[in-house]
């Protein structure tokens, strides 16, 4: 027997043939992947886009959670959990830039968005909260550095606003996240957070340069003293962050 089983088949081509449809699926399925979220396109106003993604959305694909949090479902064409933003467009034509209705600090657009995670704390490896106050785990002591406990909080208009009653520390991290500070009667009521990026500790005082005294009544709130939840991390930090263009009106102005 003198002639291949292939004859004068190319086998090599046949393989590099092989390896470029397998790349291409692969290429296809990972931006399925990718679709789990944001998708079907909406313009600015939540309408659906004119220019919808070349591939079809993928399944529906199940997560079970670990620590007994029950499981999560991902859908493809998820509607919005915030249905209506309060902003509108400036100009006519797609592509404007859309301006703020209401309050945009209390509303959380713009710089103060939020995005609507669960209303649970984050957990670490163990299943413990992962952020909690210093005062709630001796094996936390503050070691180095200025130590902000008991300082005045001023606010970026110069007003002191309350005083610093704890920190609130990333156990697995083993970092400080948030100060807690209690507001003086003439700004409120209660014990509010700060995260630690946007205050300024000083030798006399703690500066939070994104708000102004008027704004620290309605620093969103957290409701246990022992424990922050993912949806609220988003709302205080996007409250802060917010400030740091909404807070003043000049602050929206251009600088040259």
């Amino acid at each position: 027997m003198t002639e291949t089983f292939f004859g004068e088949f190319d086998l090599a081509s046949l393989t590099l043939w092989l390896f470029w449809i397998f790349f291409a699926a692969l290429i296809i399925w990972i931006q399925r992947e990718n679709m789990r979220e944001g998708y079907p396109l909406e313009d600015d106003e939540g309408n659906v886009s004119s220019n919808p993604s070349m591939w079809p959305l993928p399944a529906d694909k199940t997560f079970d959670l670990p620590h007994g949090r029950g499981s999560v479902t991902v859908p493809s064409g998820q509607p919005p959990e915030r249905d209506e933003i309060p902003m509108k467009r400036v100009g006519p034509g797609n592509g404007y830039p859309l301006e703020p209705t209401g309050d945009p600090m209390l509303d959380g657009v713009g710089p103060a968005s939020w995005a609507p995670r669960r209303d649970i704390p984050e957990l670490d490896g163990h299943g413990h909260p992962k952020i909690i106050p210093m005062s709630a785990n001796e094996a936390f002591r503050h070691a180095a550095g200025r130590d902000p406990r008991g300082l005045p909080v001023m606010a970026g208009d110069g007003e002191i606003v309350g005083r610093v009653t704890d920190m609130w520390v990333d156990e697995p991290e083993q970092l400080v996240r948030y100060l807690e500070y209690t507001l003086d009667p003439k700004w409120g009521t209660g014990n509010r957070l700060v995260p630690l990026t946007m205050a300024r500790i000083w030798r006399d005082h703690v500066k939070v340069r994104s708000l102004y005294g008027k704004h620290f009544a309605t620093v969103p709130q957290h409701a246990s003293s022992t424990q922050v939840t993912m949806l609220e991390e988003e709302k205080i930090c996007g409250y802060y962050g917010g400030g740091t263009l909404y807070a003043d009106s000049a602050r929206q102005e251009p600088k040259l």
